[in-house]
């Protein structure tokens, strides 16, 4: 179901660089469609360094009511929330804004929560195993939370920057009741294997774990959309193991999406102490 895009139409664009790969201006303008709403998801490629200007630009549009955010803005955007919620002044990341009723922006980070339904929604149980998640980013960090939120056993997270590890599980303390601890990215005895890296968005890019150690019996989830199935995913699935797709994330992410858009929201509204 689709409806005719008009003058009346509410506009949500998603902002990256670069944003040829994105997959939601057809799925949340569907969603919009099949809820009644008169809205449209469009595509504004926003080269990094230039958000101040297309969020001023943005803001003086008044039929412009959300963004999505995607690489690279998802922490500077943040800057511009007047009001957020807990996870996203936790991690001071944005995945979608929307306007508040003085014209404002509130930001939330949904990443982890959608990244978490699309591995149960593709066979992984996640409470109580041991998971190994690679990237501690502004997703692998919602990632994080969100698995200790829904009972993860143990998590082990690991980045090339072992100050972003650091600095990411001083913020996981006292979330969930699970173990967070950092450690390398050998997947060997892990339940749980995520990729929240951008490995696997250009060709020749090398995998983010050794699937050579990965069990048959692992469970194997992935970040990168817009690319088809990834070197990472097709070598887990030779392996035989159970695997989500960005993809997949993509597709669970859309009705969190609507419904923030639309004026629900996943937590506590609190003051963004780093906003313009």
């Amino acid at each position: 179901m689709t409806s005719p895009v008009n003058g009346a139409s509410r506009v949500y664009p998603i902002i990256g660089d670069p944003i040829r790969f994105v997959e939601s201006p057809v799925w949340l303008t569907a969603t919009f469609a099949s809820r009644g709403h008169n809205g449209v998801c469009v595509p504004l490629q926003v080269p990094e360094g230039t958000l101040d200007q297309a969020m001023a630009a943005l803001a003086a549009m008044p039929n412009v009511d959300g963004l999505l955010v995607t690489m690279p803005h998802k922490q500077a955007a943040f800057a511009h929330c007047s009001t957020s919620t807990e996870t996203a002044r936790l991690l001071e990341v944005v995945s979608v804004i929307r306007r508040n009723p003085d014209g404002s922006w509130h930001g939330d980070m949904l990443d982890g929560l959608a990244f978490v339904k699309a591995q149960r929604d593709h066979g992984a149980t996640i409470e109580g195993r041991r998971a190994l998640l690679v990237g501690a980013g502004g997703a692998g960090s919602a990632i994080a939370i969100a698995l200790l939120e829904v009972g993860v056993g143990e998590l082990v997270v690991h980045d090339t920057d072992d100050a972003r590890v650091g600095t990411l599980l001083g913020l996981l303390a006292g979330v969930g009741t699970g173990r967070a601890r950092a450690g390398d990215a050998d997947p060997t005895g892990f339940d749980l294997v995520f990729n929240a890296t951008p490995l696997g968005m250009d060709d020749g890019d090398p995998l983010p774990v050794d699937v050579t150690r990965l069990s048959p019996d692992a469970f194997v989830g992935d970040v990168i959309s817009g690319h088809g199935t990834t070197a990472f995913i097709a070598a887990a699935r030779q392996r035989g193991c159970g695997t989500a797709t960005g993809g997949h994330m993509v597709e669970a992410v859309q009705d969190l999406m609507a419904d923030f858009m639309l004026g629900a929201s996943t937590g506590q509204v609190v003051p963004s102490s780093s906003s313009t």
